[in-house]
């Protein structure tokens, strides 16, 4: 699936450059794709900007020309992730129209369409096919009706992003909303399990987490938790009395010492991920077999058990890396190693701009 909330109208690349725009650090991509297969040719993560508000246009312009600069990518063209905090993604019943008409009736009555007042938003969509092939369209009185994923942004944050660009000497073909990446990289890297389970994908962010149900393919569920890794090393830099940077190094390299302190910390958020499995559950009287996890936490073995715990089916670490080839400089294989995981998000929505 791929609607960006802002789009340029260009011709499909060879190359590409993702950029993901999350709150602790930038994560980038430069893929090639050749032959139906796809190349990493480099990535970085790069500390994004710190401001305790909005960054201005003058922080999103010199960390976008860093990171640019760091990638040692040909090409001004880029593409622009939205973390989930900046951006929405829901499920809706529209009539069945153009797509241009479904934007323009989200634009002037998100309250009827999305129960949710989000004046000052653009948006984007994506009509599903129905549940069953050759199933006729949904009805309401009379007039035929389509299953819908929406993408929403604010309108002031993508015009800071593209004058930013602007400034930085680059050029904006897309912005997108993150939660869309791990579905488009987990069908590319577990087709089997994507085409015939009914699963969960959990990304585990650095302020938010996600979570989407995936039935056969279908996206029936997507859900953001305001609880990610910050949460969990500012807990534990607190029960400890230790630095964040300590907590941080602690919780991904010796969790199983500080078990206990952990424990607490991460309840609350495998709590509030069973709460969206057994919504899907009960709605459609159908059992998730297992979850996926990416992010940086997802490399704690004792986060992951942790989780698996409070979800009560099976969770395993996955990362995208499985359906490329690499070809970043020796120096960066074994950084590659550890963060493909991050890198879930940027190449799950760069697969889908080829």
């Amino acid at each position: 699936m791929s609607f960006p909330i802002f789009r340029a109208k260009k011709k499909k690349p060879d190359r590409i450059v993702v950029i993901d725009l999350g709150s602790r650090s930038t994560k980038a991509i430069y893929l090639e794709r050749t032959q139906g297969r796809y190349r990493l040719v480099d990535f970085v993560l790069i500390d994004a900007p710190l401001s305790d508000a909005s960054p201005s246009v003058e922080l999103y312009a010199e960390n976008l020309k860093r990171v640019h600069h760091a990638l040692g990518a040909k090409t001004k063209h880029l593409t622009l992730v939205l973390g989930a905090g900046d951006s929405l993604i829901r499920h809706a019943e529209m009539p069945m129209v153009p797509v241009s008409d479904i934007r323009s009736m989200l634009k002037l009555g998100t309250k009827t369409y999305l129960q949710q007042d989000l004046s000052g938003y653009v948006f984007d969509c994506q009509i599903l096919p129905p549940r069953k092939l050759g199933a006729p369209a949904e009805t309401s009185k009379g007039t035929p009706r389509c299953r819908v994923i929406v993408g929403g942004a604010r309108q002031q944050l993508i015009e800071t992003l593209q004058t930013a660009a602007k400034a930085a000497g680059l050029m904006v073909d897309g912005i997108v909303p993150g939660l869309i990446g791990p579905p488009n990289a987990f069908e590319l890297a577990q087709p089997d399990i994507y085409h015939r389970e009914v699963i969960a994908l959990i990304d585990l962010g650095f302020k938010h987490s996600t979570i989407c149900v995936l039935e056969e393919g279908d996206l029936m569920l997507s859900r953001v938790v305001a609880i990610g890794g910050d949460r969990l090393t500012s807990g534990l830099a607190e029960s400890m009395n230790i630095g964040y940077a300590e907590a941080e190094g602690i919780k991904i390299g010796m969790p199983q010492e500080v078990a206990s302190n952990l424990q607490s910390l991460v309840a609350p958020l495998g709590r509030e991920l069973r709460v969206s499995i057994d919504f899907y559950e009960h709605q459609q009287d159908k059992t998730v077999s297992q979850a996926f996890v990416s992010g940086a936490s997802a490399r704690s073995d004792c986060i992951m058990e942790m989780i698996q715990s409070e979800l009560m089916i099976p969770c395993k670490a996955w990362s995208p890396m499985t359906f490329l080839e690499a070809s970043v400089r020796a120096d960066k294989q074994e950084e590659l190693e550890t963060a493909g995981s991050q890198l879930t998000v940027a190449i799950g929505v760069a697969t889908t701009l080829f």
